[in-house]
């Protein structure tokens, strides 16, 4: 062992030879020494720890951003690295440290790439001063007792003005043998040829930042759609003593873009898409850190108001509730409850908004609801809506209505969750019908598989599945349901010409945020035969914050702890023209000149 020590010198020095010192402006952790513990973010925006990677026979830390060529030319061999070393006991993790990347574009690189093991985010910049690195793609390796053993490039290959075909020298991979066979590093440090890490800076505005002036207006424009009193958010932001309570979380949230919620990638715009721009997100951070100035109330927007309704799609023309009440206990799991509710479409009955409204909403995980016709088998083409964690209510664009056949029922498929003391909840459905001329019937596809078998550990398991439109569609938006080991999913459509066009990525998918997204009306259409392509990947590793047990092969199943895939496609015929008139007080047709 001291031989090899004594080595490490003069070889490390013959490789740096012809290389540029490194620079030594900032004090840097030195070799050897003990690195306590890192903090960041992962894909899921919850703070985490080296110590989460789990135990290992040593540690690889990428530092990382979206922008950096050699970043991106180095993904392919970094996951071939780790895919080498992941069963002698190494852990891998990314750590980006682009200021201006978000926790979702983290999330999205790592989709785009095939990076399987965690990317996450060092949002306060202590990971590069724990480990002295200065630029990306710069790769620091610790033994299992957490010491500095390496740091520096990943080899010799790529260069900041070009690329040899070849590595001379994989100095990553030497490193880690030399820590895996306990021997000192023959090369603790190399050069790194990358982009220099730039710290993130707050901007100074022009001028000081005020409450009313400034920063209630983005409120109003973004928040208050649920931070308002009786709002679905936990809490109101409509006054400067609301902000000021919660001041550093919003700030924090906002600067992180998980506030407003948005899943889907910004590659593919929606409609409904939410979120601040730069410079509103810049006022918000602006405001907190620069005395949080109330400002001329006086100069302040006009209060923004709400429908008075407690219903999200306004007072409903049909309100029908369960007859029963259910009793759900304090703590466990809840089989899933089916419900009948008691109203009965005698005729055909057309609805243009739709809402699942519990007596008690943080009883209710999510439910679906279906019509089930009499004397009738049931059919995935029998869902109508559902109440998701962070959806909102069905409300579609005028003429465009959803059938239900004469004779039918609504059905609810209810999934409880405990909140650690005994509660109630009884289900009501409010309906409101059109008040125009219905020209197109709300049509959907179900793109899902039941054939699961996630395997235990795996990080980034793939499950594939199509549907093909069986008409020229006129597409209106799609909707992601998985469960707790859900990563993300991505949904494309394959056309009859054989071209392929990604209609939806969703990076970073969250359990507790299953949103729609909608398109523009009349800005997607799609021939007949269109073949409409889910993949979506599961993480069921120990990394996983949500993972009931990683240790387990999961297969389809109703309950969080099993899985599910699906990706609803809804739209309608194109160049449909129904003519249907209905009556606004029942949702019954009153007169179809077609006929």
């Amino acid at each position: 062992m001291r031989s090899a020590a004594l080595l490490a010198g003069p070889l490390c020095l013959l490789i740096l030879a012809d290389a540029p010192c490194l620079p030594a402006e900032e004090p840097r952790p030195s070799i050897g020494s003990e690195i306590r513990e890192l903090r960041f973010k992962d894909i899921r925006y919850v703070p985490r720890t080296l110590s989460d990677l789990g135990d290992a026979r040593a540690y690889v830390v990428v530092f990382t951003n979206t922008t950096c060529p050699i970043v991106r030319k180095s993904w392919p061999k970094l996951a071939r690295l780790e895919a080498e070393y992941r069963e002698r006991g190494v852990r891998f993790v990314g750590v980006n440290v682009g200021p201006q990347d978000t926790i979702a574009d983290v999330a999205e690189q790592a989709l785009d790439y095939g990076v399987e093991f965690p990317l996450v985010k060092d949002t306060d910049g202590s990971c590069v001063a724990a480990l002295g690195v200065q630029r990306t793609p710069e790769v620091v390796v610790l033994d299992g007792g957490r010491r500095l053993r390496y740091r520096g490039r990943i080899d010799d290959q790529l260069r900041l003005g070009g690329a040899r075909p070849a590595p001379t020298r994989e100095d990553l991979r030497l490193a880690l043998d030399d820590v895996l066979s306990d021997r000192a590093v023959a090369c603790p440090e190399t050069p790194v040829d990358g982009c220099l890490i730039t710290p993130a800076a707050p901007l100074v505005p022009r001028e000081p930042v005020t409450f009313y002036e400034h920063v209630l207006p983005i409120l109003q424009a973004h928040c208050q759609e649920c931070h308002r009193p009786k709002g679905t958010a936990p809490f109101a932001l409509s006054t400067l003593e609301d902000l000021s309570a919660h001041a550093e979380m919003v700030a924090e949230v906002v600067a992180e873009r998980r506030m407003p919620p948005w899943y889907g990638s910004r590659k593919q715009r929606f409609a409904n898409e939410r979120g601040l721009s730069v410079e509103e997100r810049d006022v918000v951070a602006a405001w907190v850190r620069g005395g949080r100035l109330p400002g001329d109330p006086q100069r302040a927007p006009p209060p923004r108001t709400f429908p008075d309704s407690a219903w999200e799609i306004g007072e409903p023309d049909l309100i029908t509730t369960a007859l029963e009440t259910h009793h759900l206990p304090a703590d466990g799991f809840v089989d899933y409850k089916y419900v009948i509710l008691p109203h009965v479409f005698v005729r055909e009955t057309w609805i243009s908004a739709a809402e699942i409204r519990p007596s008690n909403p943080q009883t209710v995980h999510h439910c679906n609801m279906a019509y089930l016709s009499l004397g009738k088998a049931f059919d995935d083409g029998n869902f109508i809506t559902g109440r998701v964690p962070g959806g909102t209510a069905m409300i579609l664009d005028e003429g465009v209505a959803l059938r239900i056949p004469a004779q039918s029922v609504l059905g609810l498929q209810i999934h409880y969750t405990t909140t650690g003391k005994p509660e109630t909840n009884r289900m009501s459905v409010g309906l409101r019908f059109p008040r125009g001329t219905v020209r197109r019937e709300l049509r959907h596809v179900q793109v899902t598989t039941s054939r699961l078998a996630i395997p235990p550990g795996a990080p980034a398991h793939p499950v594939t599945a199509a549907r093909t439109l069986p008409c020229d569609a006129e597409g209106l938006g799609m909707f992601a349901h998985m469960h707790l080991r859900g990563k993300d999913m991505t949904f494309r459509a394959r056309y009859p010409s054989g071209e392929t066009e990604t209609l939806l990525t969703i990076p970073n998918y969250h359990y507790a945020w299953q949103q729609n997204y909608r398109w523009q009306p009349g800005t997607k259409t799609f021939p007949a035969g269109t073949q409409i392509e889910v993949v979506a990947h599961y993480d069921n590793s120990a990394f996983n914050p949500f993972n009931p047990d990683p240790t387990i092969t999961v297969k389809y199943g109703p309950q969080t702890v099993h899985e599910m895939m699906f990706g609803f496609f809804f739209y309608t015929q194109a160049g449909e023209d129904l003519n249907v008139r209905v009556d606004p007080r029942t949702g019954t047709v009153v007169e179809n000149p077609a006929n």
